[in-house]
């Protein structure tokens, strides 16, 4: 399918239709667009304009592109809408897109918007969600699904299908269960097809399903789809009985998620914040980093005055050039290694003998120490330095690699162990750290070689 594009030329010709009020034009311009073009047109518009359409446009249509609009923009559309118009909505959207949209809402308006729905079952479901907590399979999963009694014939199961299939937008599976709702197992579309008609379902089924618990994590599950490559997987309590089903889209909004709140702990940003939040939001995201960073550099600064002396030596004066170089390589070396390690607890790659692992990355730190340091002798030849202290600066930078490429291994699986965040170990934190045992790696090292 051709990407639709959204250009300038169009978008002011939807704003001018709007100002117009242009309704019928406005809706044939509007009507072969996705949903999800939709709310992207519905995000560059202003709110007043962005109302005007959800109010034009079909709910079947505006439903979906309100799903998939930016959650503030769609907070502000919904403060423009009545109760029922909202209902109308919410009527529209599978069971964990309605959960969602009733819990942005605020409380008083929750139930006004649920009493105004028609369909007692849909309601039922939603409600039914919203018990879940936050961040579970439960909270991820959707109500539609189709399901079949493993006592049935294959001919009542077709006819079972059929009528449940009419509620569901995609079949990814067809799920056998017994008389009380327990999950025994799921069907082949082409077993299905080609069974005798007067066969059971229990004779056919695959017994074997991948399945998780209502209150397992989301990332768990995340985990577990991308492992086997699933399309959906269904969700079952504690007994084993059938709720629901988590699909593939929904897991893609958790994956993505889940990167953005990495990615801004790595770059020393404590909370999810978003480029438009307030002021007062962003600085307490990044204040505490900030704090922590200052802490590093005053650490730093105690540790350079001890080693002082080294100005009153012109020999060895050249040191203090080379302090920005240490931490620099300290800070990137432990960087890389926490990054390595993060992104491999969040696959479940990191697995096996912790020693070998040791083995393995002082061995990596030794081969580039080795490579840099010979870059540092060699720069050293070039402005004449002391042979001496150029193979201290050297010495000094290996051990530094090395060390850094152990805490920024190590920190983040000891962090994930005691159920932190390891992606905090790529950011300020590992750096900060590094560059204080870097810089006083360097010149500890320095005294005992150089004598001063």
């Amino acid at each position: 399918m051709a990407t639709f594009q959204i250009d300038t030329p169009f978008l002011n010709s939807i704003k001018s239709l709007i100002k117009q009020g242009n309704n019928t034009l406005l809706r044939k311009k509007l009507k072969p667009i996705h949903y999800a073009d939709i709310a992207e047109i519905l995000e560059t518009l202003s709110i007043e304009e962005a109302t005007y359409i959800i109010k034009l446009l079909k709910s079947e249509t505006t439903a979906d592109a309100l799903s998939e609009v930016d959650p503030d923009t769609r907070e502000q559309i919904l403060d423009n809408l009545s109760i029922k118009e909202i209902a109308r909505e919410v009527s529209e959207l599978k069971t964990d897109d309605a959960a969602d949209l009733i819990l942005e809402l605020p409380e008083a308006r929750q139930e006004k918007v649920m009493s105004q729905m028609k369909d007692d079952e849909h309601v039922k479901d939603i409600r039914d969600l919203l018990r879940y907590d936050e961040n579970t399979a439960g909270s991820l999963m959707a109500k539609e699904l189709v399901k079949v009694e493993e006592n049935l014939s294959v001919l009542k199961c077709l006819n079972e299908m059929r009528a449940q299939a009419e509620n569901v937008t995609r079949v990814h599976s067809i799920y056998v269960v017994d008389q009380n709702n327990i999950l025994k197992g799921r069907l082949s579309l082409k077993d299905l097809i080609t069974a005798n008609s007067r066969d059971k379902v229990k004779d056919i089924y695959i017994p074997k399903v991948d399945f998780v618990t209502v209150d397992q994590e989301s990332e768990e599950v995340a985990k577990i789809m991308s492992k086997y490559d699933l399309e959906a997987i269904p969700v079952v309590n504690n007994k084993k009985e059938l709720l629901g089903r988590i699909t593939i889209d929904d897991i893609v909004d958790v994956i993505k998620e889940e990167a953005d709140k990495d990615y801004q702990l790595a770059a020393g940003i404590s909370k999810d914040v978003e480029a438009d939040d307030t002021i007062f939001e962003l600085v307490k995201a990044r204040l505490p980093w900030l704090f922590l960073g200052l802490l590093g550099g005053l650490g730093s600064v105690f540790i350079l005055q001890d080693f002082e002396a080294i100005m009153e030596l012109p020999r060895l004066r050249n040191l203090f050039f080379y302090t920005p170089l240490i931490a620099a390589m300290a800070g990137n070396v432990g960087v890389q290694s926490s990054a390595i390690i993060v992104q491999g607890l969040a696959n479940d790659a990191v697995k096996g003998s912790l020693f070998k692992r040791l083995i393995k990355e002082v061995g990596l730190s030794l081969i580039n120490g080795f490579a840099l340091a010979l870059i540092i002798i060699f720069f050293g030849a070039l402005i004449n330095q002391e042979l001496l202290v150029s193979l201290t600066i050297a010495g000094s930078m290996i051990l530094v690699i090395v060390v850094a490429a152990l805490l920024g291994t190590f920190v983040p699986i000891i962090l994930d162990k005691k159920n932190i965040d390891p992606a905090i170990a790529t950011g300020p934190f590992i750096t900060t750290a590094n560059d204080i045992f870097g810089i006083f790696l360097f010149f500890y090292i320095a005294k005992l070689v150089l004598a001063f």
